[in-house]
């Protein structure tokens, strides 16, 4: 009879505890009906993440797009378009894919740009951000990016055993090449450099704005992260992960830093911030955006118009 009573009295608060969270679902920006007052929905800071590729062609990545010239008048009269359209975001702060112990340098670069003393370089942090911030006349550009490499990431010192994160030796010595992701599905020509370096060339010519709004496609976002997942993270056998190690401790932990930075540099919940960053970074850092409940995210394709001339 104890035990009943005991399952009995459980049962009670379970469903007490039920009705008070259906309860606070149900009244969240509906009319108290108590009070017939409705509750105010609470402000929260807006996030528009544009991805991009790398206009300055750093070979950086497993695989680059090679982009032409984008100092040409009619590439510069695109890149003019698209912060014509990305100034209707009406961005408070504009967030880039630098280090943050850039920060002085960069804002140096800035501020002459600002003076007319500094002539913008090809990478999108300048054509876009420097022109949008100028346009938008903010005191400052934020780079939020976490890039400590290589002699100062804290979690691989010197004499850090290397091979437990370079999946790509573990796959070619170890029959795993399959498992190394394939270039993406694109209209290209794919070659290696000298220096071993991937590049896909375009075969045809795509307006800029056209370019924006592929790689802010939510289903080009989605088929990108999953080469982390379906492919490096099963590099490995036995008790060696290089393929999840590097996926964790480099590409998650990276991504995830992002995020954190973004919100060390957001001051109130009227804030608007553009984060112009590599298309690869946009499913992680938007994902940890939205799980932690205390942002919006806008998506730059409400804004991207390619047939506007």
């Amino acid at each position: 009879m104890k035990v009943l009573a005991n399952c009995k009295t459980y049962t009670a608060v379970l469903l007490a505890g039920m009705l008070f969270t259906v309860g606070i679902a149900v009244s969240d920006g509906q009319t108290n009906s108590s009070t017939g007052e409705t509750p105010q929905m609470v402000q929260k800071p807006t996030v528009m993440i544009l991805g991009s590729g790398h206009l300055s062609n750093p070979g950086m990545d497993a695989f680059n797009y090679k982009m032409d010239d984008v100092l040409a008048p009619k590439r510069q009269q695109e890149i003019e378009q698209l912060v014509t359209q990305l100034k209707a975001f009406q961005p408070t702060k504009i967030a880039l894919e630098a280090d943050e112990r850039f920060d002085a340098e960069i804002n140096a670069n800035y501020q002459a740009y600002l003076k007319g003393t500094y002539e913008l370089k090809r990478g999108e942090g300048n054509q876009i951000g420097f022109r949008l911030a100028k346009q938008m006349e903010h005191p400052k550009v934020y780079g939020v990016d976490y890039w400590p490499w290589p002699d100062n990431h804290p979690f691989f010192p010197d004499g850090f055993d290397w091979d437990l994160i370079d999946y790509q030796k573990f796959a070619k010595t170890h029959n795993q090449e399959h498992l190394l992701p394939p270039p993406p599905t694109t209209d290209g020509k794919v070659i290696q450099d000298e220096s071993g370096v991937t590049w896909i060339e375009p075969e045809k010519y795509e307006p800029i704005i056209d370019m924006y709004i592929r790689h802010n496609e939510p289903e080009g976002r989605s088929v990108s992260h999953q080469r982390y997942i379906r492919w490096i993270a099963r590099i490995g056998n036995g008790d060696q992960y290089p393929g999840a190690n590097w996926v964790a401790h480099s590409w998650y932990d990276r991504n995830l830093k992002i995020y954190v930075n973004l919100t060390r540099i957001t001051e109130s919940a009227d804030e608007r911030i553009l984060l112009i960053i590599g298309a690869g970074h946009v499913y992680l850092v938007q994902q940890f955006l939205e799980e932690s409940g205390d942002y919006i995210v806008e998506s730059p394709l409400k804004y991207l118009d390619a047939a506007e001339k």
